[in-house]
């Protein structure tokens, strides 16, 4: 029997970050202990994922690779992630597909609204790609996506982590219209690392859009995160709360950065517990109503819980 197989027609396997193709490997120390979590195997994971599939949703802690997913889908926490599964930028520690996004899906707000209803979410949290091909970088979806949510689930806070809309004027203002009860936007890392780290992005202009979102509507809670573990220094961290707390920002999270894969910047160092612990005490000195700094600390991990005690923060300085 010969069996023929052919290589020529066949439509090559596109590489899921062609940019890095061609990097040496960066190689990352051994994770230590305090950094390694169990499988997802669960019940409720599973639900959780059905649920995601059945609506055509992307979500980003299956893009992304967080560690925390199995924590999160066991509860039905999931942070939808729209305008497509592929980003217009590539930076160095994201494992999220980088190239060119295809049209966005005018129907995905519903689709959303309708996978929050289905999880009973309480809290949703909402993000995207960056979309730099579009005129306003997705801004007007972001809207309909959040007053999708407002009409099938009046009584679910809504919480998004936005892209930087760098050189999308007016794209703010459209996202803050729709008053998202939160209005995240990381930082990512400390400025010296940003060529190297998120080449696309501009720290001061980062600092800037969340000064912006107070300005606009000082009832809206902003939020930010950096990763450490990327070869910042201490007072490089301090820093960079100094210019949030600047900014008004509300509330910070500091998590340890992995590496997805040997193509993306290595770690650098294993940051301990006790220097979480730390940077937390410190931040809380700074100001800020909420802090969450810990190795396995992510954006949206028990976003729910945190903004109840971002909520119960604001009042108790009120009162």
């Amino acid at each position: 029997m010969v069996v023929i197989v052919d290589t020529v027609s066949a439509t090559p396997v596109r590489p899921r970050h062609p940019e890095k193709v061609n990097r040496p490997d960066a190689l990352s120390p051994p994770k230590p202990d305090w950094i390694r979590v169990r499988a997802p195997t669960t019940r409720g994971y599973a639900d959780t994922r059905n649920i995601v599939k059945e609506n055509g949703l992307v979500t980003v802690c299956e893009e992304a690779g967080c560690p925390n997913i199995g924590e999160c889908w066991d509860k039905k926490h999931a942070t939808f992630m729209i305008m497509g599964d592929t980003c217009t930028r590539a930076c160095a520690f994201c494992n999220v597909k980088t190239g060119m996004p295809g049209a966005l899906d005018a129907a995905e707000p519903e689709y959303v609204a309708e996978a929050t209803f289905k999880l009973g979410l309480k809290h949703v949290v909402v993000t995207s790609v960056d979309r730099d091909d579009l005129s306003d970088g997705g801004a007007q979806h972001f809207a309909e996506t959040i007053r999708a949510i407002r009409v099938r689930c009046p009584d679910t806070t809504i919480e998004i982590l936005t892209p930087d809309f760098l050189r999308k004027d007016g794209a703010l203002e459209v996202v803050a219209a729709a008053k998202p009860d939160v209005f995240n936007h990381n930082l990512e890392t400390v400025p010296s690392q940003y060529l190297s780290v998120r080449p696309g992005a501009r720290y001061f202009h980062s600092i800037r859009l969340l000064q912006r979102v107070k300005e606009i509507d000082p009832s809206i809670f902003t939020k930010s995160g950096i990763m450490v573990g990327l070869g910042e220094k201490r007072h490089e961290v301090l820093q960079v709360m100094d210019d949030l707390r600047s900014a008004d920002v509300d509330f910070l999270t500091i998590g340890q950065y992995l590496q997805p894969t040997r193509k993306h910047h290595a770690v650098m160092r294993y940051v301990t517990p006790d220097e979480f612990a730390g940077y937390e005490k410190v931040a809380y000195t700074k100001g800020f109503l909420m802090v969450s700094a810990s190795p396995l600390t992510r954006s949206s991990h028990h976003a729910g819980e945190d903004f109840a005690r971002l909520q119960a923060a604001r009042a108790a300085l009120v009162r």
